[in-house]
């Protein structure tokens, strides 16, 4: 498989009870954007990356998924995956931690599973005032268990899961050292801004790779697309995640995830602010149950251009926007350059592919309307321009050529071959490739 790609230049909802302007006008400031960020890479660069396929937001008995860490990671494991994060909510998985056997989300069912599978060796179970106790094992433990260089790679994770007058406001912290608490704030903005804040300030003091991402912004309609645009410091949120109460495909007046990904990179580039990355992840905390009510594993990752199977690769290449998201389709060749992207699609026999090329013209119609649904302010409404479809191309390779007059193009895949254990009925197989400002 030939792996090219130039980065760009430039909770569970049962954890919470839980006037025309003239775009010309701001050139200035998107030129000042586009010449900001990495440059292109080297071909001797492009040759040694390999593609990781990996999962960012998962749950285990360390808050409110069903099953036990180990179960966890061997089933991503022995399915292809080469790294993980298990970010449950609101703490690290460290320190002694006992659960009752028969009375925790997984029940006695699950911890016979666990026996079965890891053996007495392993399993740490005592008896305690007539009740059952197992020992969750912490994060270093089961990493000496399946971590193998080159091949497997655990990256320590939580979900820092906050709100604001009851909308629920989750942050996830990549490669995290030391727990962060919940930072609260004013406002939704505030508290989502105080959070990546945290996790920023906790990078530089320790001088260690991670970076925040906004899970779900629809979960609870918590998060408008201006919320969103006006972050500092944040690169990333996730554009579909498989939790079937996240809205991703919104409910109107209210918008999906990927039309809020245009609103987004239009606003923020005009603004003279970087790009948004989209992340596509399980959001995953039911393993006994299977089904499009269920919270399940399999449905949705990222695949990561990188030189090295590691935390700070992983990281560094994210950041410079070398991945993709993929609910099932898998790419031969992704070339991105100064000229345009290119693409070639790992087929599958029998089935279709189209490819829809989307951007934002510098010359938009930036005019919008304020919405609100029963008094609540949504995210605002804007013309057919913001996020059009700029080329559609069908079959198993795509290419587009920059014209110059685009704020950022991005592409997105579908297919015709139904999705495995979908988010919701009728999904088929899609995939996002990352945006890349236009000169």
């Amino acid at each position: 498989m030939q792996q090219i790609i130039a980065p760009p230049l430039s909770i569970s909802p049962f954890y919470w009870f839980f006037g025309n302007g003239i775009a010309l006008l701001l050139m200035p400031l998107f030129f000042l954007a586009c010449t900001e960020g990495p440059g292109l890479e080297t071909a001797s660069e492009q040759t040694e990356a390999n593609w990781y396929k990996g999962n960012l937001h998962t749950h285990t008995l360390w808050s409110d998924g069903d099953d036990y860490p180990e179960m966890v990671i061997r089933w991503y494991r022995d399915h292809g995956y080469h790294f993980l994060a298990l970010s449950d909510h609101n703490i690290l998985s460290e320190g002694e931690r006992w659960i009752p056997i028969a009375h925790n989300s997984g029940g006695q069912a699950a911890f016979e599973r666990y026996k079965a599978t890891f053996g007495a060796g392993w399993v740490e179970e005592r008896v305690l005032r007539d009740t059952a106790w197992v020992r969750l094992k912490t994060f270093d433990e089961y990493r000496r268990l399946f971590e193998v260089a080159d091949s497997f790679l655990m990256i320590r994770s939580e979900e820092i899961t906050d709100g604001f007058n009851g909308k629920p406001i989750h942050v996830n912290a990549t490669n995290i050292r030391e727990y962060i608490a919940p930072q609260g704030g004013e406002s939704v903005r505030d508290v989502m801004q105080r959070n990546v804040d945290a996790v920023l300030a906790q990078r530089d003091s320790l001088d260690v790779p991670m970076f925040p991402h906004i899970n779900h912004p629809n979960f609870g309609w918590a998060v408008t697309a201006e919320d969103l645009a006006a972050l500092e410091g944040e690169q990333f949120f996730e554009v579909y995640n498989g939790h079937p109460l996240v809205r991703n495909y919104g409910v109107a007046p209210r918008p999906g995830m990927e039309r809020m990904w245009d609103i987004i990179l239009t606003r923020r580039l005009l603004h003279g602010r970087p790009l948004m990355y989209g992340i596509a992840v399980d959001d995953s905390h039911h393993y006994h149950e299977i089904g499009t009510f269920k919270s399940n594993t399999g449905r949705a990752w990222v695949m990561v251009r990188a030189p090295a199977l590691s935390a700070e690769a992983i990281i560094n290449a994210m950041e410079a926007g070398s991945f993709y998201g993929s609910t099932g389709i898998t790419l031969q060749e992704l070339v991105v350059d100064a000229e345009g992207i290119s693409l070639t699609i790992d087929a599958a026999s029998g089935v279709s592919y189209q490819t829809a090329f989307i951007g934002t013209e510098v010359a938009h119609d930036t005019t919008s309307s304020a919405q609100s649904v029963d008094g609540e302010v949504i995210s605002r409404r804007y013309s057919d321009s913001v996020g059009k479809t700029l080329a559609i191309v069908d079959g198993a390779s795509a290419s587009y050529t920059f014209t110059g007059d685009e704020l950022y193009v991005r592409a997105r895949i579908t297919s015709t071959k139904p999705k495995e254990n979908p988010y919701q009925a009728g999904e088929t197989e899609m995939a996002w490739i990352q945006p890349v400002v236009v000169k």
